[in-house]
């Protein structure tokens, strides 16, 4: 416990004198993306199961249940938004189809809203979620999948951010 209270004091002092230190920490040690690694699995496994356990529990992105309760059966997804190292504070953005574009660019369709679908190490992919364009379906189903999928090194993210439980259909 000593020990990873002075890394986090590292860490800050770091931060504070301007340099990012998980991105700059380039030593490729498995233990650097870990905790990351632990949420992304646990919300893995519940998309996967998408079964409710008795209980109750914090609404964490660690939670072990998907849906706004322990009885709701109908979500299959918890959405993320990724933040990187590098990224000041704006949440990482894909292309939501599988065309050579750059989020950014002109005619470049992208979102910052991911689901989970597979963790190996200090790896994830990730599969890019699209704003549903059914304006009458979007208050329930916020979310449409993509065929979409990209691979991200988790020692890059810095935070993840856990949106509402919901269903999304073709998953």
């Amino acid at each position: 416990m000593r020990h990873h209270l002075k890394k986090v004091e590292y860490a800050i002092l770091n931060i504070k004198e301007g340099v990012d230190y998980m991105c700059e920490n380039n030593n490729n040690n498995n233990n650097d993306c870990k905790c990351i690694a632990e949420i992304l699995t646990v919300i893995c496994i519940l998309q996967q199961n998408a079964n409710c356990a008795d209980g109750c529990c914090l609404d964490t992105c660690d939670r072990g249940f998907l849906g706004c309760s322990t009885t709701s059966l109908n979500c299959n997804t918890r959405p993320i938004m990724l933040y990187t190292c590098c990224g000041n504070g704006t949440p990482w953005s894909m292309p939501t189809t599988k065309e050579a574009v750059v989020c950014g660019e002109a005619g470049a369709v992208c979102s910052n809203v991911f689901r989970v679908e597979k963790i190996d190490g200090c790896c994830a992919t990730f599969r890019v979620l699209a704003p549903n364009p059914d304006a009458a379906e979007a208050a329930t189903i916020p979310y449409v999948a993509t065929n979409s999928f990209f691979t991200m090194n988790l020692n890059c993210v810095c935070v993840i951010k856990c949106l509402q439980d919901t269903f999304v259909e073709c998953i």
